[in-house]
C-alpha cells in the first residue's frame, strides 16, 4: 500500500510514557478489553454546527486511528455515525488487518448500503433490537432494548462471546458517552488537533455531575504526534477513573 507504514508498533515520536498500543497487546484473553477513541479540536469539538468533521484530525492522528483499528478485533459505531459520515472502518493508512465492523442500529434506520458493508473479508455485524434485514453476509445480533438504549455491557459481552476480545468504540459522541458512563471503557484515546472551531458538536456529552469531586480522573500519558496533533492516552482501570 503506497505511503503505508510497515508495522503496528507506532515507532515515531513517542515520549517517555511508552507505547500507547502496549496495553492492547498485553490485554488478558479472559475478558474483553475496550478502547474508545475520539478526535477533536482544542475546544473539544468533533464537528461544526452543520456537521462537517473531515479535516479536524491531521495525518498523524489518522495514522494513529488506523493503527488502533489494526490492534483490535472489532470496531463499533452507532447508526448516526454511519448515516452522517459513511465510514469505511477499515485499515488503509498502514499495513495491518482490518477488524470486524459493528454497527449499532436499535431503530432500524440503516439500509443495506454504506461503505461499512463492503465485502472485503472483514466480518460485518449489525446489532439491533428487532429482526432486521442485515444484507448478504452480514451477521446480526439481537439484544434487549432497555430504557431507550442498549446496555453497553450486553454489546461487549455479545461480541466477546463471538471471539472479539479487543473492541474499539469509535463513535459517535452518544455511543462513546454511553460506554464511558457504563464503566465499560478500559482505555480512551483522545486525539486533539491544533484547531479552534468555536462552536459545534461536543466530543463527549456525559451526564451532569454536581461537583468536581465526582469527575472522572483517569491516569493519562501524553504523546506529541506529527503535525502538532496530541494524543491523550487515558487509563480508566485505576481508582477515580470510573463513576
Amino acid at each position: 500500500m503506497a505511503g503505508a507504514s510497515s508495522d503496528l508498533d507506532f515507532p515515531s515520536r513517542l515520549d517517555e510514557a511508552g507505547d500507547p498500543f502496549a496495553p492492547l497487546r498485553a490485554a488478558s484473553t479472559d475478558r474483553p478489553f475496550v478502547v474508545a477513541q475520539i478526535g477533536q479540536s482544542l475546544d473539544g469539538r468533533i464537528a461544526t454546527v452543520s456537521g462537517e468533521s473531515r479535516g479536524i484530525s491531521g495525518p498523524a492522528a489518522l495514522d494513529h486511528l488506523h493503527r488502533l483499528r489494526a490492534h483490535v478485533d472489532a470496531v463499533v459505531v452507532g447508526a448516526g455515525t454511519i448515516t452522517a459520515d459513511d465510514p469505511q472502518l477499515n485499515v488503509r493508512r498502514i499495513v495491518g488487518p482490518s477488524p470486524a465492523r459493528v454497527a449499532i442500529d436499535p431503530g432500524g434506520r440503516l439500509d443495506q448500503t454504506g461503505k461499512w458493508l463492503t465485502e472485503d473479508g472483514a466480518r460485518r455485524i449489525l446489532i439491533s433490537a428487532a429482526p432486521t434485514k442485515a444484507g448478504p453476509g452480514v451477521e446480526r445480533i439481537e439484544l434487549p432494548w432497555r430504557d431507550g438504549r442498549f446496555a453497553p455491557r450486553d454489546i461487549v459481552e455479545a461480541l466477546f462471546a463471538r471471539g472479539m476480545r479487543r473492541i474499539l468504540i469509535e463513535g459517535g459522541a452518544r455511543t462513546l458517552a454511553a460506554f464511558i458512563e457504563a464503566g465499560r471503557v478500559d482505555r480512551l484515546h483522545v486525539l486533539v488537533a491544533p484547531i479552534i472551531i468555536g462552536s459545534g458538536r461536543a466530543g463527549l456529552d456525559l451526564a451532569p455531575i454536581p461537583a468536581l469531586a465526582q469527575a472522572l480522573r483517569p491516569r493519562v500519558n501524553v504523546h506529541i504526534l506529527g503535525g502538532a496533533d496530541v494524543l491523550f492516552d487515558c487509563d480508566f482501570s485505576g481508582a477515580g477513573a470510573r463513576r
